[in-house]
């Protein structure tokens, strides 16, 4: 695949965080210390927590999709100057990140997971299967992996695991067949070509059928489990004594990692739960963004 063709950053993107006062009020204890948002993308989070810091508190964006970081960097900086910087990478090497800044201890860190606007309003980023675009699904350009790649070449039995795992789709193996018989004929080079295949296999229902095989996909190029597992296990040194740790997640599967880290984190020793269970959306937030529907937020604070 080629490289990513970086947006102007002066274009527009229509996206709005969610959970941002349930967030900044769980967050934001010490307005003058140092912040993470470890997956800045368009940085509207950001934007909140800067304008909550006192001048001396100072927050640190970083995102793995060079993309994203170009649209938020200058507007960030606008907003707050000298109290905002920026570092390009992923979130399971947040430590190595913070050292290298000299950024830390710190008094907060978010994380927002999940994709943004910037990736499904793009067609040429291949994210939705509402729209023409390549099977990409890339993060960010330096990945290897692409969708095409594992849609016309795993094995039927690696992506029905993958499909059912990833996806919960219950009729993971009827697809994967499906997929397969099709690709030993003609590959599967787009978005739209692989949800209207998966259209006339399944029948409709309360999702679009390609909903879960696209979410599975884009999970897998991006290892996106695996970096939070990894991320989560090595953030709570990275807190100063008091320090709280955010995280938002979109489905089940990021849901019970986080879930089971933070207990895990508490049954040790090391943190304490801020609010019990997860915090949700309020249904006007809901009936204003839709997206927000399924959001969770979990708080732990740094014993």
């Amino acid at each position: 695949m080629g490289r990513l063709e970086l947006m102007e950053p002066s274009r527009s993107y229509k996206h709005e965080p969610v959970l941002v006062a349930e967030a900044l009020e769980g967050l934001v204890t010490d307005p003058g210390g140092l912040y993470v948002d470890a997956t800045l993308g368009l940085g509207g989070h950001s934007e909140a927590i800067l304008r909550r810091l006192e001048p001396q508190g100072k927050l640190l964006g970083v995102d793995l999709d060079p993309e994203a970081l170009l649209h938020a960097e200058g507007r960030l900086k606008a907003i707050a100057p000298g109290q905002f910087m920026s570092a390009r990478g992923n979130f399971r090497n947040l430590g190595d990140i913070l050292h290298a800044q000299k950024f830390f201890p710190v008094a907060g860190i978010l994380m927002d997971l999940g994709v943004s606007s910037l990736h499904f309003d793009k067609p040429e980023r291949g994210f939705s299967f509402s729209s023409e675009g390549p099977l990409d699904m890339r993060l960010s350009p330096d990945n290897p992996l692409t969708a095409e790649m594992i849609v016309n070449r795993w094995p039927e039995e690696q992506l029905a695991l993958l499909l059912r795992e990833f996806g919960e789709e219950p009729r993971a193996l009827r697809i994967a067949r499906a997929i397969v018989a099709r690709r030993e004929k003609t590959p599967f080079t787009t978005t739209t070509d692989l949800a209207l295949h998966l259209e006339r296999l399944l029948p409709g229902g309360r999702i679009h059928p390609a909903t879960r095989t696209f979410m599975a996909l884009r999970i897998a190029v991006n290892a996106e489990l695996e970096n939070l597992t990894r991320g989560l296990e090595g953030v709570v040194p990275l807190l100063q004594q008091g320090g709280r740790l955010a995280v938002i997640s979109f489905h089940s599967l990021e849901d019970r990692i986080v879930k089971t880290l933070f207990s895990e984190f508490v049954s040790r020793g090391q943190c304490r739960f801020i609010v019990k269970g997860a915090v949700a959306p309020a249904s006007q937030e809901v009936a204003r963004n839709p997206r927000a529907r399924s959001a969770k937020l979990r708080i732990v604070e740094k014993a």
